[in-house]
């Protein structure tokens, strides 16, 4: 039986109270909040998971293998740090932290505690991502040209981290993951609308090895909520959209073609190519239930998990370029 305990019980950890609840060998034996009427509603609900207001009280539990955090970002760092060292498997939510040197030393005492970290980019996890991994992956799409994301709503506005932190670091993630690369620079604009210290939207464009660009909208101040990553490639070109019931990942038999015939008049040397939409089948299953079977696979057969530390930390390295492009206003900043 893997034993686990939540730290931080506020929009999130209740989440993974559930998922791990509902895994066969895993238990979530105590939880702990700094609200008392958070550990109030826990306790009505899972009566028999320890509610406590101290986190240390978890990571002195010897009868606790793992703990997963889900905290405000600027406690990342510290509280993984304190649960490593104490012995802990780790799974802490994105981003590890709020800089590479910070996420380095997470991923270095992990290694030298020979304990599992894990990150929770949940969405490499959905279905219909994984299933535009294939098609990357097998040449459906021909090679990548360019990538873009669009995430907004009206709200949920925090007051902890800009939108970059909370909203762009999932797409990144997924853009990452595939393409199997890290981009080389990026460049990011944004602006701060409702409060003076903190930016509501921001564009960011992620340059990758071999010509690849991907471009990011993130938004807190939309009128539409949106979740949607086109892949325009060589070949075919796909759309998924992790908010429609229906058709989750869209592929577009379109593209453009070269006609030699036309090679001394360029106005006419490239035509559209028009073809069939397909719909491939995806089962749907909860992307937070199969992280946390993934984490308490990890944990038992001791295996690096697809969301390890040096993911994080190749997020965290991004994510801290972003930043500093927004400062300097759009300039270019390497990776």
């Amino acid at each position: 039986m893997v034993n686990i305990g939540i730290i931080g019980c506020g929009h999130w950890g209740p989440n993974h109270i559930r998922n791990f609840s509902g895994i066969s060998g895993c238990s979530v034996v105590a939880c702990c909040d700094l609200d008392n009427n958070r550990l109030n509603h826990i306790k009505k609900i899972y009566p028999l998971v320890k509610a406590v207001s101290d986190y240390k009280v978890l990571l002195k539990d010897k009868s606790i293998i793992a703990v997963v955090i889900s905290t405000p970002t600027s406690t990342h760092y510290r509280l993984a740090k304190e649960a490593l060292l104490s012995g802990k498997d780790v799974l802490c939510e994105k981003p590890l932290a709020l800089n590479a040197k910070e996420a380095r030393e997470l991923v270095f005492i992990a290694r030298q505690k020979k304990r599992i970290l894990m990150v929770g980019h949940v969405f490499l996890f959905n279905s219909g991502i994984q299933k535009m991994k294939e098609y990357i992956k097998n040449k459906t799409l021909g090679e990548i040209y360019y990538m873009r994301a669009t995430r907004t709503n009206l709200g949920p506005i925090r007051n902890d981290v800009n939108v970059a932190l909370d909203l762009a670091v999932h797409d990144i993630s997924i853009f990452s993951f595939l393409l199997e690369k890290e981009p080389v620079m990026v460049n990011a604009t944004g602006t701060k609308i409702l409060r003076k210290n903190l930016e509501d939207i921001a564009f960011i464009s992620l340059h990758y090895p071999g010509s690849v660009l991907a471009n990011i909208q993130v938004s807190w101040l939309d009128p539409r909520k949106v979740r949607e990553i086109t892949v325009v490639g060589e070949k075919k070109m796909a759309v998924w959209d992790d908010l429609s019931a229906t058709d989750m990942l869209r592929i577009y038999d379109k593209g453009v073609i070269r006609e030699p015939y036309y090679d001394n008049f360029g106005e006419f040397q490239l035509l559209i190519r028009e073809g069939e939409v397909a719909v491939p089948k995806i089962n749907a299953t909860e992307p937070l239930r199969v992280q946390s079977q993934h984490f308490i696979d990890s944990v038992l057969t001791r295996k690096n998990n697809l969301c390890d530390g040096n993911n994080g930390l190749s997020t965290t390295k991004v994510l801290e370029a972003v930043q500093k492009s927004l400062a300097r206003n759009g300039e270019a900043v390497k990776v």
